[in-house]
């Protein structure tokens, strides 16, 4: 008699459940329209030819960073030293 409540309760579950899954066809279309969106083509045609990498100089650079004895690189300065309220 117990199996019997619990079959009779998953079943009245199963109805309740049933009743909030979503009947609008066009449910989600919006999410599968920014995914369209954000995928880049994977065929791509290009005008000009791609340029091609030099194996040489990338060895050397895995070579140099392996040996710890990496290449520093030139210092930029990408602010001023003055002040820049008023005077």
């Amino acid at each position: 008699m117990n199996f019997d409540r619990r079959f009779a309760a998953a079943a009245a579950l199963a109805l309740v459940a049933a009743g909030c899954t979503p009947t609008d066809a066009t449910f989600g279309n919006s999410v599968r329209q920014t995914m369209a969106a954000q995928v880049v083509d994977p065929d791509p045609q290009y005008d000009n030819a791609i340029p091609t990498t030099e194996a040489a100089k990338t060895a050397a650079a895995v070579k140099r960073y392996r040996s710890d004895t990496v290449k520093q690189p030139d210092s930029i300065r990408t602010t001023d030293t003055e002040s820049g309220g008023p005077q």
